[in-house]
């Protein structure tokens, strides 16, 4: 399978799925899929702490599916809130390698990323135990214990940016 990002209007993400799934007809529908990772934090707003939902990459879904056929490009392209196919309109090409690889990492927790579990050793180092953070341990850039998060820097298409993963402190090591 290959994988294709798709940049759309942020905090839409979840309509512009749907209208593409109501546009097209259901047998190219089989052929494809759309992914918009999540991920569970933990928000402190007055004094109350809940639990939110968030994407993990804003403004992004990827497209699932063997082949980019025209009548499929069309029909997300021309599909309300849509901006742009990348690195490219005119060439869309399919994620490959560490693009692809921190993608399938994200969607190997289901459609929401829960919080990582982490140890904290003498010198107050963060070790992952499981979760999303584990195997990103090099890609931390900061630790906050008090809110329990992590900022993380991803690198897709040639372009970094930080998200934060929540994650919970299980003992100390």
């Amino acid at each position: 399978m290959n994988y294709y990002a798709l940049q759309v209007k942020t905090s839409s993400e979840d309509l512009f799925i749907k209208r593409v799934q109501l546009a097209l007809d259901p047998v190219s529908a089989v052929d494809m899929r759309l992914i918009f990772p999540k991920r569970k934090m933990q928000v402190r707003k007055a004094g109350v702490s809940k639990s939110q939902i968030e994407p993990v990459f804003p403004g992004y879904i990827f497209l699932e599916t063997e082949t980019l056929e025209r009548p499929l490009y069309w029909s997300i392209r021309t599909t309300p809130g849509f901006f742009r196919f990348l690195p490219d309109n005119r060439m869309p090409k399919p994620l490959d390698g560490r693009d692809l690889s921190t993608l399938k990492h994200f969607t190997s927790f289901g459609d929401v990323a829960d919080k990582s579990k982490v140890l904290f050793d003498a010198n107050d180092r963060i070790q992952v135990v499981e979760g999303p953070l584990k195997g990103l341990e090099g890609k931390i850039v900061k630790v906050d214990k008090r809110k329990g998060r992590a900022k993380i820097k991803l690198d897709m298409y040639d372009e970094s940016f930080l998200i934060d993963l929540a994650f919970e402190i299980i003992g100390q090591k």
